[in-house]
């Protein structure tokens, strides 16, 4: 039995506000559900424990569509207990785990050995994303049907850090995937217009001396992939959106094609589905001119006009919801010169802080619209039943607990993950995650991993 099957003792959150919204109230948790919500001080606390909630928000446990665990091969960088626990002191209770580990997670036996560990640690749900090519090589077809009847049960494929780039594979992909109700998650990068690239292309690149990634190699992408999904049926999620111009390649496939918004339905209609990173929404490419590796990151951090037309469109739900791109690494692949550094960059613990001070404080979403970017959007798109659930009597009690007024300084020493490679070093950003429980267990509280 794993630490998630647990029977969890009965809680009583008091004083929570679900959603921000209302007046506070008090939450009953029984065996892993809400069994009661009422005015403060109404409901029966026989055998429970209390937890003083006066001031905070509640909301549906995150969900993340894009972490990287490293798990197996590079425990160097992180773990899934690492990262699990990263993700927990995040407020998430589910996370996608990438499938560009060592042995790459391809086949049915690598993804249950994920699946197994995850459950193993149980802090949260771990869900194994599995390749799309074997190999990751961008040849041949990986076991998709093997993996999607496994008992890591599969629900979405992706190359993530390489572009699944031939057209025809890509095809067969978003056919294959749509027999098996799952989604194909695409990391948009034309190979032939980034070879060599270093930054964003533009002004601080020829600045700096560094071979340009052009937003074009992104958008092409997009736009082959979308009318893909539009001719097989088949459903993409776009991952990491980065440029403005994506964000209008997105907006005219969904109302130019055909069945390319909302779920699935029959016969050739398809959904197209897009995700941004909070480091996409705060951070532009003035930051290059440092040249501190932490700073680099695939795609690229772009323009301040790039971040603007992100948050609106996330806003607007043109990108449906906010996914980490966790991407921890070992100090040797971070620590040198910037050609030779690995991109990527932490984000499970500072997603929800970066979302409050781009789009809470600037007015584009209430604490609702959080939930819906973290939580439920990202639950739905993948299917899940029991994660980004309404805060209700009868439901789940999967919930993150959040002081909307707290501030915090960011130190990359001091999260959870086993490395400490944070853009935000520093920083010093609103609201924090007080507590994550999953189904009526805490995995999460005051700033400590409960295992």
């Amino acid at each position: 039995m794993s630490s998630t099957d647990l029977v969890s003792t009965p809680v009583v959150l008091r004083g929570a506000r679900p959603y921000g919204e209302g007046e506070p109230v008090d939450l009953r948790v029984d065996e892993g559900r809400i069994t009661a919500i009422g005015p403060v001080d109404s409901l029966d606390t026989t055998g429970a424990e209390i937890v003083e909630a006066a001031g905070l928000i509640v909301l549906p446990g995150f969900v993340d569509l894009h972490t990287h665990l490293r798990e197996p091969g590079r425990e160097d960088a992180e773990t899934i207990d690492t990262g699990s626990a990263s993700a927990a002191l995040g407020g998430y209770t589910a996370v996608f785990a990438m499938a560009n580990t060592d042995p790459v997670a391809d086949n049915a036996v690598l993804v249950e050995h994920v699946w197994r560990r995850g459950r193993e640690v149980g802090l949260v749900d771990v869900h194994p994303v599995g390749a799309v090519t074997v190999g990751l090589a961008g040849e041949r077809l990986a076991e998709l049907g093997g993996m999607a009847a496994s008992q890591a049960g599969v629900r979405m494929f992706s190359d993530d850090g390489l572009c699944v780039a031939d057209p025809l594979l890509m095809r067969r992909a978003l056919e294959y995937s749509s027999t098996l109700g799952a989604t194909i998650a695409q990391h948009a990068e034309e190979p032939r217009l980034t070879v060599g690239a270093q930054a964003h292309e533009g002004e601080h690149a020829a600045l700096l001396g560094l071979a340009g990634w052009p937003a074009a190699a992104e958008e092409s992408i997009v736009a082959r992939d979308c009318l893909l999904a539009h001719h097989t049926g088949g459903r993409l999620h776009v991952c990491h959106v980065s440029t403005a111009g994506t964000v209008e390649v997105l907006r005219w496939a969904r109302a130019s094609l055909s069945g390319l918004r909302g779920p699935a339905a029959s016969g050739r209609r398809g959904r197209v589905s897009a995700e941004v990173t909070p480091h996409h929404l705060l951070l532009t490419d003035d930051r290059l001119s440092t040249y501190d590796p932490v700073n680099k990151v695939n795609p690229p951090l772009r323009t301040e006009s790039d971040t603007l037309a992100l948050r609106s469109a996330l806003a607007e739900g043109v990108i449906d919801c906010v996914a980490t791109d966790h991407a921890p690494h070992a100090p040797q692949d971070k620590d040198c010169e910037w050609a030779a550094a690995r991109p990527g960059m932490l984000g499970l613990e500072t997603a929800l802080s970066v979302v409050v001070e781009t789009m809470v404080n600037t007015g584009l979403l209430d604490w609702r619209g959080v939930a819906r970017v973290m939580s439920e959007r990202p639950a739905e798109l993948v299917g899940l039943t029991d994660q980004g659930r309404p805060i209700a009597v009868g439901e789940p009690a999967s919930l993150t607990l959040v002081d909307p007024t707290a501030h915090w300084t960011v130190r990359g020493t001091e999260s959870a993950s086993l490395a400490d490679n944070t853009p935000f070093e520093g920083m010093r950003l609103p609201a924090r995650v007080v507590a994550t429980m999953l189904r009526g267990r805490f995995t999460a509280q005051d700033g400590k991993v409960l295992g």
